[in-house]
């Protein structure tokens, strides 16, 4: 089953990522298939061996003490000697119903925990482990071209310490174990490499990042947690680099946006949010809102349309229905950003809160809100049918992060 699943975990990888979405989730759902029959048979295996190991414990010596208990009552023995034996006998005994009382419950115990390793949800899970470890496939650069070799690798979390095993060294050399310093950690983009499920390592020993290749998307967002891993920032193909920064340009038009929406909201009954796109001016941060009769509604458009344009905030759908669960994962999302755009996240926010706090005279309820902004800040990476119906989650985390403003705690 071994030799099975990784053979066909090896043809996986080896798929490019430019494949059809279709084809590759019919080959991610026939591995996850082939995954499951792997745990399954390893799981009983285990268990197997445990049944072996422990039996042995009273089924070799029940035995034994039935022949010596058969000596003492057969062969006329003298009774002092049978009264010495006696309380051997009886403590063996003991220990013996002991042992197999123990094993009943230990086997029903071990049985419980087979039918919940044999759960799909379960498998593969971590719980803010120190040390997180298993197979990574590392790209190597060699004058002819490029490899993937296989590593066995753990990351050790208090010390930042990667450690990177051959899983298959070769016979003609000696390899030991590589020790890495972690300095940051990043996902790959999609775009950028052939391989799926691939992030980048930078190290204090290397000048240049270390590409990895992890089984699975699940198991990416393992490691990329163990390592405090971020983002990659994505930009728009209709706009010039510059224009797409989190720059103080940036940041002096979204306030005076900010500024005027409130103002203007104190006297305007209703307003909303439009989607119609707003011509920028070469520095928007110059605008001057007040010097014209400027209409509410281009202005939310106009800044909608600027955030649309620059990466704040990635798509993580909040799936959970455990409130605490939720604003945890929020809050470790919005950590890793960057700095800008935490800062920008946060003026966002806080404006949405003050906005939301007048739903009883704009309508703007955080819930409305969310539909608003979910898809504007959560962008995909990839326009997908997923992604589409990922968006319901995107709406709600935009709600929650209004809505729990001060436990999100943006600002830190």
């Amino acid at each position: 089953e071994s030799e099975k699943y990784y053979s066909q975990l090896d043809k996986h990888l080896n798929l490019s990522a430019k494949k059809k979405e279709t084809q590759l989730q019919e080959a991610d759902e026939l591995l996850d298939k082939e995954r499951r029959n792997f745990y399954e048979s390893s799981v009983e295996y285990v268990y197997q061996i445990q049944q072996v190991q422990d039996r042995k414990k009273f089924d070799v010596v029940e035995p034994v003490l039935a022949f010596l208990h058969s000596i003492l009552t057969l062969n006329n023995l003298t009774v002092e000697t049978t009264q010495d034996f006696m309380p051997y006998k009886q403590e063996l005994q003991l220990s013996l119903q002991n042992t197999r009382n123990h094993f009943e419950s230990t086997r029903e115990e071990i049985e419980e925990l087979m039918k919940r390793m044999k759960n799909p949800t379960q498998i593969g899970k971590m719980h803010s482990q120190p040390v997180i470890e298993g197979y990574l496939y590392s790209q190597e650069k060699w004058a002819l071209g490029v490899s993937w070799v296989k590593y066995y690798c753990k990351y050790h979390q208090d010390r930042k310490l990667f450690v990177m095993v051959p899983a298959e060294p070769k016979p003609a050399t000696k390899q030991g174990p590589t020790e890495l310093k972690l300095k940051s950690c990043f996902r790959r983009k999609t775009e950028s490499i052939d391989k799926r499920f691939c992030f980048d390592i930078e190290t204090y020993e290397r000048n240049t990042p270390v590409t990895l290749q992890a089984v699975s998307e699940a198991n990416r967002k393992l490691w990329m947690e163990a390592m405090y891993g971020k983002e990659p920032i994505y930009h728009s193909p209709i706009h010039k680099q510059a224009e797409m920064e989190l720059n103080e340009v940036g940041f002096k038009f979204v306030r005076k946006c900010i500024n005027f929406v409130e103002t203007k909201g104190k006297v305007t009954r209703k307003f909303q949010y439009t989607p119609c796109v707003f011509s920028l001016y070469k520095c928007p941060g110059d605008v001057d809102f007040h010097s014209s009769d400027w209409d509410i509604k281009t202005i939310t458009s106009a800044m909608k349309f600027y955030l649309r344009c620059v990466p704040i905030f990635l798509n993580y759908p909040a799936e959970s229905d455990n409130l605490d669960v939720r604003l945890g994962a929020i809050h470790c999302l919005t950590y890793k950003l960057p700095e800008k755009n935490q800062e920008m996240l946060s003026l966002l926010i806080q404006h949405l809160v003050n906005v939301c706090g007048n739903s009883g005279d704009n309508l703007m309820t955080p819930s409305n809100m969310g539909v608003i902004f979910g898809p504007t800040l959560m962008r995909a990476e990839e326009e997908t049918v997923a992604a589409m119906l990922d968006i319901k989650f995107q709406n709600i985390v935009v709600e929650i992060l209004i809505e729990d403003y001060t436990k999100v705690n943006l600002k830190d």
